[in-house]
């Protein structure tokens, strides 16, 4: 007998809470902030996507992976060649196929291409490295973001080089971003609870009772890294709207050192700890920001050096890796009996080899 109705009533109010609040934050946000705080909501709501999108994989697989962050390029980067204007591109991106040259699509079009796009790279390229594990894994994941950061930086008639591409239509705004973090979200958890989510985790807690049982270990953790590529893509292009400029050092280590530093804080194993990483995160990323700017106290101006805001994640990042390593989430869910789920879910080798039964 299916396990599934059982695991879904025990789980769909994790996403449904964290769909509302993040509702209610967009709402205040677009009645009441400030231009550049509605600015904060939306590169917060799409480092959700990523974060998200990472917990997908890291999460369910127990592999940590450096290389996420190069599906966001993809992302951004499909999304430029297929939205700037055709005049724009002729004369900055002149090594582009004709039939990509002369497209232009509005956002709602592009963005699912550009996640495919990185769905589709993370096929190919996973089928490599979803059969190495552990350290293996996280080295090969973090050569691919060198990889493709290089490729990117240094093809000039595709991708503008080390520059930045320009003539993004800017049509971002909170609510956009809300429905990103939402789809994101959405699709975490319904991967979560699918056969393929359950059969993973269950390599991730118990691997030799799993491959004893049957379950294919490397198709596995490529069906995740598929998912979790389609999900950071979509973020991609969404920033890349949201900048309305692309380059290819915004896809690179500090991106992928802060999004990281967020699901670990949050907690890697959680989809909750992944979005309530980012949310508290971006307070005090923002905190920082501010105070590298200066603040006026007693008309004097106290400022912190720049760096600073690196070195308070970096700080932030150790001290939860020795103090709270399953993060603030303690890698459980919120539930309306209160935060975290005080009754854990079932052990997920138990619940897998059920539904494969």
């Amino acid at each position: 007998m299916s396990t599934r109705p059982s695991v879904i009533r025990q789980t769909i109010v994790t996403p449904i809470i964290l769909i509302v609040a993040l509702l209610i934050m967009a709402a205040l946000t677009y009645q009441f902030g400030s231009r550049a705080f509605n600015r904060t909501a939306v590169e917060m709501f799409i480092n959700i996507m990523v974060v998200v999108g990472l917990y997908v994989f890291v999460g369910n697989s127990g592999l940590l992976s450096f290389g996420h962050i190069s599906f966001m390029c993809l992302g951004a980067y499909m999304t430029a060649w297929l939205a700037i204007p055709p005049v724009m591109k002729s004369i900055t991106l002149k090594g582009l196929p004709a039939w990509l040259l002369h497209t232009q699509l509005p956002m709602w079009v592009a963005t699912p291409i550009s996640g495919l796009f990185a769905a589709i790279f993370a096929l190919i390229i996973g089928r490599v490295i979803m059969r190495l594990s552990g350290i293996a894994a996280s080295i090969a994941t973090f050569g691919l973001l060198g990889v493709v950061n290089n490729v990117y930086s240094n093809w000039d008639s595709v991708t503008g080089g080390q520059g930045s591409i320009v003539g993004i239509p800017p049509t971002m705004n909170v609510w956009i971003g809300w429905l990103g973090a939402t789809a994101a979200i959405v699709i975490a958890y319904l991967y979560s609870i699918s056969r393929s989510g359950l059969a993973l985790r269950a390599t991730r807690d118990e691997a030799v009772a799993a491959s004893a049982s049957g379950i294919n270990i490397v198709r596995e953790r490529l069906i995740a890294f598929v998912v979790s590529a389609f999900i950071i893509g979509l973020a991609g292009a969404l920033y890349a709207h949201f900048l309305s400029i692309v380059n290819p050092g915004a896809f690179y280590l500090r991106t992928t050192f802060v999004t990281l530093s967020m699901l670990v804080v949050g907690g890697m194993y959680s989809l909750s700890g992944a979005v309530s990483g980012v949310v508290v995160m971006s307070v005090l990323i923002e905190l920082f920001r501010n105070l590298e700017k200066g603040i006026s106290l007693g008309g004097h101006t106290i400022a912190l050096p720049n760096g600073a805001q690196e070195i308070a994640i970096g700080a932030i990042t150790i001290v939860m890796l020795m103090y709270l390593p399953t993060g603030l989430s303690r890698n459980r869910e919120f539930s309306w009996r209160g935060w975290p789920l005080q009754r854990p879910l079932a052990r997920p080798v138990q619940t897998a080899l059920k539904e494969l039964n």
